[in-house]
């Protein structure tokens, strides 16, 4: 017997003494111990390096097993998202923002994102992302919410901001600017809710246009939420919000979203109670 040999001998020998007998156990007509609660072999044979009896997990204790294994796995996934949205979400509203709660899931935006999450593979890969524009409160905000937890609930890393946000950031910064741009490219995706919102400036429009550029050099995906209606986001005559529609076209797929005012209708529904505590019609 080799030294190889003698090692396995050695492990199969030790293995063979920890076998945990239970109240009910029995052997069975080959001589193996077998568990009296699911009636399967605690005990196997094996051949290598010398034939002899070994312990193995019967069927309920390879489910007990297995049961705390997906336990733990199942709590490693849900503190790691919890880590990602604590990071994605400056702003906590955006938690509730899930495809499980969408109420209208056969209008188009919704489809789309949907579609966005289940090939975002390839959006990633390609670097293409979407700018959902619109009316106030027809849901762009939503469906972007909505894709950035169904992307963390992957394990993949987001961040959902502002313009006005990385440029306060970005202006206390006298050194770092662009190792604060790059950092922003270790997100799988970029969502920018409300642009246009801010106050215009050459400064700001800089910054905006090196946020959207860095990412496109990068070849990665941005998410843009918008105001601004289709004809505004043609307009080339200001050349500076120009070459950020540039960079949004060569990036993005432009959807409008059209739907009922959303942010009416649940305000509506939050405030119902009051309204007939008050008297007042809906």
């Amino acid at each position: 017997m080799n030294t190889f040999e003698r090692l396995m001998d050695d492990i199969a020998d030790i293995a063979a003494r920890t076998i945990h007998t239970e109240e009910g156990d029995y052997l069975d007509e080959e001589g193996f111990l077998v568990c009296g609660k699911c009636n399967t072999r605690k005990e196997v044979m094996i051949p290598f390096p010398r034939q002899r009896k070994v312990p193995c997990m019967c069927e309920c204790k390879s489910a007990e097993y297995n049961a705390r294994e997906k336990a733990e796995a199942d709590r490693q996934k849900d503190l790691k998202l919890k880590e990602l949205r604590e990071e994605a979400f400056p702003d906590r509203t955006f938690d509730d923002c899930t495809f499980q709660v969408d109420d209208s899931p056969e209008c188009q935006i919704s489809k789309t994102a949907r579609k966005y999450v289940e090939h975002f593979e390839k959006m990633y890969e390609d670097g293409k992302g979407l700018v959902f524009f619109g009316d106030l409160g027809t849901g762009k905000t939503f469906y972007a919410g909505c894709i950035a937890n169904a992307l963390m609930e992957q394990g993949r890393p987001v961040l959902v901001t502002n313009f006005s946000r990385l440029s306060n950031t970005l202006f206390g910064m006298k050194e770092g600017r662009q190792e604060y741009l790059d950092r922003l490219n270790r997100y799988h995706l970029l969502v920018i809710d409300d642009y246009a919102s801010e106050r215009e400036s050459e400064w700001m429009t800089e910054i905006i246009y090196s946020v959207i550029d860095n990412r496109y050099r990068a070849g990665l995906p941005v998410i843009v939420t918008t105001n601004l209606s289709r004809d505004q986001l043609k307009d080339k005559s200001d050349i500076r919000t120009a070459r950020i529609l540039s960079r949004l076209y060569e990036m993005c797929i432009f959807l409008h979203s059209d739907g009922k005012d959303r942010r009416t209708r649940a305000n509506n529904e939050a405030n119902r109670e009051y309204k007939d505590l008050l008297g007042l019609p809906d």
